[in-house]
């Protein structure tokens, strides 16, 4: 009699998680703000659900509250911010990022944000703005793309570089502007730069006219956890202009933030998973 195959460590990640749950998640993350009411057959589309699946998920959401559902469209309640706030809650991280967003903003008279790596985006976990500088308004929550980003590449710099070569390759990179860098070969390269000068400079590859410079958040152990920048339009400060005219204030904001966490252990309880993906230090 052949004997069953032993468990390895993988199987047993599979066998403890439920693919279901995963799927809802994704239903609700399709949700956008240029997309706020979809049917089912769009959510079918952007999950890659079957179309009956994404409907009993989507009118399970609608019957807990979640979503809205006029007989054609649905769309999200405000309930759903309860996911979100349970994040916010139970990490003091965003909190004591804000309060250095506040006055780097007010001195620069400039936006000032910060996020953490989400797959191939960098999410919003703080933001402090004195002025519009996208043409999209962005908030807490909000995502962009990591690889034309200023924070996202900070973030991407501290992956080791076999992880940033496989996240690239599998990131959807398409030119946003006529700036953008989109080829692997130049974004990796570009990329090592900025992992070595320890901060990264955008010029309008993001979106016209807007340019942004972004440096790390480290912990106690000198690991990323998270990035901040300043964004303005080019009109106001040229992109060559950043490292001299913003850049010092933002290290002054990154050298508080590393003093606060080392205060705050427990202010990372809620980055770990960018800690592990991380792993690296940056020069």
């Amino acid at each position: 009699m052949s004997q069953k195959p032993k468990a390895t460590p993988a199987n047993q990640r599979d066998s403890a998680t439920i693919a279901s749950f995963g799927k809802g998640l994704a239903v609700i993350e399709c949700f956008e703000q240029a997309t706020p009411r979809l049917t089912i057959s769009e959510v079918a589309a952007r999950t890659s659900l079957e179309r009956a699946t994404a409907r009993r998920f989507l009118l399970t959401l609608a019957k807990l509250g979640y979503a809205d559902y006029d007989g054609k469209h649905f769309s999200l309640t405000p309930r759903v911010l309860r996911l979100g706030y349970a994040y916010l809650a139970s990490t003091p991280l965003p909190a004591i990022v804000q309060r250095v967003l506040e006055p780097l903003s007010a001195d620069l008279d400039e936006s000032a944000s910060a996020s953490t790596l989400q797959g191939h985006e960098v999410v919003y976990i703080a933001r402090a703005s004195h002025r519009r500088v996208m043409s999209v308004g962005l908030a807490v929550g909000s995502r962009l793309p990591a690889y034309c980003s200023s924070m996202g590449r900070v973030l991407l710099g501290a992956l080791p570089a076999a992880q940033l070569a496989e996240r690239l390759a599998l990131a959807p990179r398409r030119r946003r502007t006529k700036r953008t860098l989109t080829g692997l070969d130049e974004l990796i390269a570009e990329i090592e730069r900025v992992r070595i000068n320890g901060y990264a400079v955008i010029d309008q590859e993001l979106e016209e006219g807007l340019v942004s410079i972004g440096v790390p958040v480290f912990d106690a152990a000198g690991k990323v956890v998270a990035a901040i920048n300043c964004g303005t339009q080019a009109a106001r400060i040229p992109a060559s202009e950043l490292p001299r005219r913003v850049l010092p204030r933002l290290l002054r904001a990154q050298g508080d933030l590393r003093k606060m966490l080392m205060g705050a252990p427990d202010a990372l309880a809620g980055s770990r998973r960018v800690t592990a993906h991380t792993g690296a230090r940056m020069s």
